[in-house]
Parts: C-alpha cells; sequence; structure tokens
C-alpha cells in the first residue's frame, strides 16, 4: 500500500449547520478526509498543516445516497469518510470562522 501524502489526506472541510454547533459547543471540527486514511494520519496532518493540538480523531464512512426513478434505482453520491477532529481548549481554526 502506497504511503498517502499528507497534503492528500485532507480532502475538504465541510461545512454545515450540524459542523457550526459542533464547533461551538464541543470546539470540533469536521473534513472530509482519503478513504484509506487513519485516524493517525489525519491528527498528524491536522497537526502539521493547522499547527493546532489535535486531542481526539473520530472517523466514519458516510454511505452512498441512493435514488429511485420509477424502477430504476441510481446512485445519487458515492460514498466517503468524514473525520471529526477535536482540538485542544483554547485552540480555533480560523478557516471555520465566519
Amino acid at each position: 500500500m502506497a504511503e498517502l501524502n499528507l497534503y492528500d489526506v485532507l480532502v475538504r472541510p465541510v461545512v454545515s449547520e450540524k459542523q457550526n454547533g459542533l464547533t461551538t459547543e464541543l470546539n470540533q471540527y469536521v473534513f472530509e478526509v482519503a478513504s484509506e486514511a487513519n485516524k493517525h494520519q489525519i491528527k498528524e496532518a491536522v497537526q502539521i498543516i493547522f499547527e493546532k493540538t489535535v486531542t481526539k480523531v473520530n472517523t466514519m464512512i458516510v454511505p452512498a445516497k441512493r435514488g429511485q426513478r420509477g424502477r430504476r434505482t441510481f446512485i445519487r453520491s458515492q460514498q466517503w469518510k468524514k473525520a471529526i477532529v477535536t482540538l485542544a481548549p483554547g485552540e480555533k481554526i480560523d478557516l471555520f470562522e465566519v
């Protein structure tokens, strides 16, 4: 298995109403990450790229969304991997601040 580059681990930040609540209440940030990335790689990537202290990383696979037209089913979006990163108290990522 090929080693992931540090900048290939984090795909994009996820910005939603639920994520904003996590940020303000629990100091957690949500990222879409590479499907083959593990928790150690995600933690290292956030610590090096954003220069913040990460205390915890939770990951989950978001399943593909399916649609239906008549009898036919189709895939509306592909499955992807999501990481919820908890930072140390008092630290923020300015990318998410509005």
